[in-house]
């Protein structure tokens, strides 16, 4: 069984530096990036006889629809089209784009590889926290862990 590592490895990442570069949700472009359709999605298929295994198709399921903060912002955008597809999520909100990636976390075809990389390298690097927050933050839990330490130290002393 391959681990997350070696899927890691597994993606283009040059190729998923410039999608994420386009001002423009990128859920379409890295779907068709990824390997597909998954054996273990479970979809009500009828017919034995087809396998849509590999298929990058869009599901219209409408999770990046869903998942835009575009559109939870601006509902007239989604006016033009009744459709709950990643190119109808194009089409709404095209140049708006806040690239914040949840479009390509909420859809259901997008390999996990993909995912992974832009939660771990992508988006830590766009989001830096404030240095005087930390330092800040670092101060208060020493003042807390100080109060706990003397509150433990009293009932143990009783």
């Amino acid at each position: 069984m391959p681990s997350i590592r070696d899927d890691k490895e597994k993606i283009n990442r040059e190729i998923a530096d410039e999608i994420l570069k386009i001002k423009a949700p990128p859920v379409a472009r890295f779907r068709l990036l990824s390997r597909g359709m998954e054996p273990y999605h479970r979809l009500d298929i009828k017919d034995e006889a087809s396998d849509i295994t590999g298929d990058k198709a869009c599901l219209a399921c409408g999770n990046c629809i869903d998942s835009c903060p575009v559109l939870r912002k601006h509902p007239e955008l989604f006016e033009k089209t009744e459709q709950r597809t990643s190119f109808a999520l194009e089409a709404c909100v095209g140049e708006d784009c806040e690239q914040c990636y949840s479009c390509v976390l909420a859809c259901p075809q997008v390999d996990t590889a993909y995912k992974d990389y832009i939660v771990d390298e992508v988006i830590p690097e766009t989001i830096q926290p404030a240095p005087r927050i930390t330092a800040l933050d670092n101060y208060f839990m020493a003042i807390i862990a100080l109060v706990f330490g003397v509150l433990i130290g009293v009932f143990l002393a009783r």
